[in-house]
């Protein structure tokens, strides 16, 4: 068995401690995070998606953010002023190796656009001012079926952006 090889069964060995019955998920997890992609899960609430999610970061010693996705969420971050009268950012919960973006369909198509940049680009811009994400980074949006109260269908600029759909 090559290094590479034992890394990744490591890997999934550590990941099956917190989620069992979903090796061929985690399986396919760790090829979207192996070719620099990002995940849509679908499925009903209360499976564990979040638990898959943060089994996958703590493994790979990465950090971690859920966002819960409402409408008047900000995952890029923002600036304010200082005590000092500077502007300073104040960096969203996307500022993370591996984001949780929870229930992405139950938020407005322009809030789900603010993922559009990051997930294309490995970056944010804030009020003109551009920031590196950290490596590795992936985003794992969990999406509700459509027919849920309260849903909005993703659109398809932000499908595309999607490397595997579990």
């Amino acid at each position: 068995m090559t290094n590479f090889s034992l890394m990744v069964s490591t890997l999934k060995q550590n990941i099956a401690r917190a989620v069992v019955g979903k090796d061929d998920v985690v399986e396919l997890m760790l090829t979207a995070l192996l070719c620099e992609g990002h995940v849509l899960i679908e499925d009903v609430p209360g499976v564990g998606k979040t638990t898959l999610a943060s089994a996958l970061a703590r493994s790979l010693s990465c950090s971690f953010k859920r966002i819960q996705f409402t409408p008047d969420v900000l995952p890029s971050g923002f600036t304010m002023p200082s005590l000092s009268g500077d502007m300073q950012y104040r960096p969203g919960a996307i500022m993370s190796q591996i984001v949780l973006a929870d229930e992405i369909n139950r938020t407005s198509p322009k809030t789900q656009s603010a993922l559009l940049e990051v997930m294309e680009e490995r970056q944010v811009t804030v009020d003109g001012v551009t920031y590196p994400l950290a490596r590795p980074f992936m985003v794992l949006a969990t999406q509700n079926p459509v027919d849920f109260v309260g849903t909005y269908p993703l659109p398809e600029a932000q499908m595309d952006r999607f490397f595997m759909r579990v």
